[in-house]
């Protein structure tokens, strides 16, 4: 029983389960904050309402304007965008960096990049049975 739950765990999506729900849980309050309070009002700035959050495109309608919060939603983009970053510099990169090692312990050579075609693996079959007929 141990040993199959260590094989559950060290297969790799338990750990890209693992590196999701930290995206959700740990780092979203920090890159929120972070967004919000420096991020956001450099943009701020540089729109007419003064608050990236706040910005509304205004559309004229025929009994109500129709307000677009478009700046909500880029700040949503600069959160994900954020987030997405401190993972994989802190997670993602760590890890594999973790993985190359082990492989590297084991012995484990990677296999080539490209094999060769059929028409070259032929070609080098007819050549090799050209040399047993002359031998």
């Amino acid at each position: 029983m141990i040993k199959g739950f260590k094989e559950f765990i060290t297969r790799g999506n338990v750990i890209d389960l693992a590196v999701a729900v930290v995206i959700g849980a740990a780092f979203t309050a920090i890159i929120n904050t972070i967004v919000e309070s420096f991020i956001n009002p450099l943009i701020g700035a540089l729109v007419p309402s003064g608050d990236l959050a706040k910005w509304t495109i205004t559309i004229p309608g025929v009994f109500a304007d129709a307000h677009f919060g478009i700046g909500a939603i880029i700040a949503a983009i600069i959160n994900f965008v954020a987030v997405a970053l401190v993972v994989y510099l802190f997670l993602v990169m760590p890890m594999n960096k973790y993985k190359e090692r082990q492989a590297a312990k084991a012995g484990v050579v990677e296999a080539p990049e490209e094999l060769p075609s059929e028409q070259v693996l032929l070609i080098q079959i007819r050549d090799l049975l050209e040399k047993q007929k002359s031998a």
